[in-house]
C-alpha cells in the first residue's frame, strides 16, 4: 500500500499504521480512510495530502 503525506506539516499516513488520533485501523488503505479524516498534527483534512 502507498503512504500519503501532508503537505502542510510532513505527516505521513501509513497504511500499515493506521492513525490511532483519528481512529483508523492498522492496514486501512487510504481510499478507505473516511473523507472527514483530518492530520492529527496539523488538522487539516485529507485533500491536503499526496502520495508519497
Amino acid at each position: 500500500m502507498k503512504s500519503y503525506v501532508c503537505e502542510v506539516c510532513g505527516y505521513v499516513y501509513v497504511p500499515a499504521d493506521g492513525c490511532e488520533d483519528q481512529n483508523v485501523a492498522p492496514g486501512t488503505a487510504w481510499e478507505d480512510v473516511s473523507e472527514d479524516f483530518v492530520c492529527p498534527i496539523c488538522g487539516v483534512g485529507k485533500d491536503q495530502f499526496v502520495e508519497e
